[in-house]
């Protein structure tokens, strides 16, 4: 449609100053739409469509005529685009002059802008600087949305190795650094863990016979290999559900979550003794070390009590030593220590 010098001269003017805008003529169709507003309808701008087709006005209502529009020159209006997304923005319209002459006669120029809802619509239609008016507030806004995404970034992957590094110093604390078992801090933990939450479990008292010879004929560093040795073959003989925690030179603990039966103890801890009998191989030598092991059980108790529990454990362990080493016995709350049909020697 042929506007005419002024009209096209204004047209470009509304393009440069406010890019999200429609201008509409007597009968209410649309004769332009800014570049921006032409962005935001799938099959390009709504040139030639009547208004009601291209927007739906929420508020004021009206009958959608052009001179219920023109009269309301200068109020607030709440439209949603008749878009796929169904896009919600804010517009006033000023009427052009009525003069008879031209078909911009009698229409008039409606102005939008996407208010609260500019950060979606900048994100679901891509727009840029570029497709507001550069004395647009909206222009700096735009910025403070991407310098706070950039800062959210940042301040989120600040939080990630902050995070990473806090769980890489907790299991660090909970960990002993010569074998990689649980150290006595997560024994605790895991104790009062199963004890609040009345789960039964086992514990074994595991402590190392002829362990010093190690150390005195070989030095504490060939002794260090001997209880990385000793880690490993404890892990290969338990489940997974399991905790080991390496909590003095070398005295452990093993954790049984969920075993309630004597015999299953004494079977576990026959196995581990079996196990570290076998010949520890280091660079130049041979070792040999074996075990004694004292157990308690929580189903044996009215109350559990973590603590009281290894000092059960810890007398069976004595009688094991005393015993002959090399066995394992089970603490019996009836009797104390329990009788030598709970001992496993075998030497």
């Amino acid at each position: 449609m042929t506007l005419g010098p002024t009209g096209n001269t204004l047209i470009l003017l509304l393009d440069m100053l406010c890019p999200m805008h429609a201008v509409l003529g007597m009968s209410g169709r649309i004769l332009h739409a800014g570049p921006t507003l032409a962005k935001l309808y799938e099959n390009g701008d709504p040139i030639d469509r009547k208004f009601q087709d291209a927007f739906e006005l929420r508020r004021p209502h009206t009958d959608g005529s052009m001179a219920a529009l023109r009269a309301l020159a200068g109020a607030k209006l709440h439209l949603r685009l008749c878009n796929p997304r169904q896009t919600e923005v804010k517009g006033m319209l000023v009427p052009l002059p009525d003069d008879g002459d031209g078909p911009l006669s009698g229409g008039a120029v409606l102005n939008l802008s996407f208010g609260i809802g500019l950060q979606e619509a900048v994100h679901d239609f891509a727009l840029t600087g570029r497709d507001f008016a550069a004395t647009d507030m909206t222009i700096e806004m735009l910025y403070l949305i991407e310098a706070k995404s950039v800062a959210m970034e940042a301040s989120c992957n600040l939080n990630n190795r902050l995070q990473g590094a806090m769980i890489a110093a907790e299991e660090q604390a909970y960990t002993d650094t010569l074998t990689g078992l649980r150290n006595r801090r997560a024994l605790d933990a895991v104790l009062t863990r199963l004890t609040e939450s009345e789960r039964d479990f086992a514990l074994m008292n595991v402590d190392l016979d002829y362990f010093k010879a190690v150390n005195d004929r070989l030095g504490h560093a060939a002794g260090d290999r001997v209880l990385q040795a000793v880690a490993r073959a404890m892990a290969a003989e338990t489940r997974r559900a399991d905790i080991i925690a390496r909590i003095g030179g070398d005295e452990f603990v093993v954790v049984l979550p969920g075993v309630v039966d004597h015999h299953r103890v004494g079977e576990t801890a026959q196995r581990l003794i079996k196990r570290l009998e076998h010949p520890i191989a280091l660079q130049n030598e041979t070792c040999h070390v074996s075990a004694s092991i004292g157990a308690a059980l929580s189903c044996d108790y009215r109350v559990p009590s973590g603590q009281r529990m290894m000092e059960d454990a810890d007398r069976a362990l004595y009688a094991a030593k005393e015993g002959g080493r090399g066995r394992h016995v089970i603490y019996a709350q009836e009797t104390g220590i329990s009788g030598p049909d709970r001992s496993g020697g075998h030497k």
